[in-house]
């Protein structure tokens, strides 16, 4: 990852005083990672979360059930939830969820390898975005999080 957008992240997280906090499900914690590398980010980062299955979106994010079944794991409706939840959660200024299909199986028509949701909520406002990444597995998640650091620091 660039270490240059995550120290101007670290620098105006710091500078704000905002806090932030994490749902991550096809990710696996690596923005955690990414987030949690510069040392102070305990000043910042207060929570990061890898809900991988349904089950624990449901059981400690709150998603209800029902919004899984209708709009799927990986919809921009579940990724919203997931960010403001956490969000809420934690009680942090700044939410980011991310979800998404990393591969190499999982697919569905409407739904192809590398679909991906990434929202930010913040107090009154969720801005998500919607991605379709070509590439591996690997590739995909390098992609989404360096999406996902782009999305945090045009907002900060």
């Amino acid at each position: 990852m660039p270490d240059k957008i995550l120290t101007k992240i670290h620098k105006k997280l710091l500078k704000q005083g905002k806090t932030i906090a994490i749902a991550e499900s096809c990710t696996g914690g690596l923005l955690c990672g990414q987030l949690t590398k510069n040392p102070g980010a305990s000043n910042y980062f207060l929570l990061g979360v890898v809900a991988y299955s349904n089950k624990s979106k449901e059981a400690i994010l709150q998603i209800p059930a029902k919004l899984i079944s209708k709009y799927g794991a990986v919809s921009r409706q579940v990724a919203i939830s997931m960010a403001k939840n956490i969000r809420k959660k934690s009680k942090a200024d700044l939410g980011i969820s991310i979800t998404g299909l990393a591969g190499p199986t999982g697919a569905t028509i409407n739904k192809p390898i590398g679909t991906v949701f990434i929202c930010l909520s913040v107090k009154n406002k969720n801005i998500c975005r919607a991605f379709s990444f070509p590439g591996s597995r690997k590739e995909i998640r390098k992609k989404t999080i360096q999406e996902a650091l782009r999305l945090l620091c045009a907002h900060l």
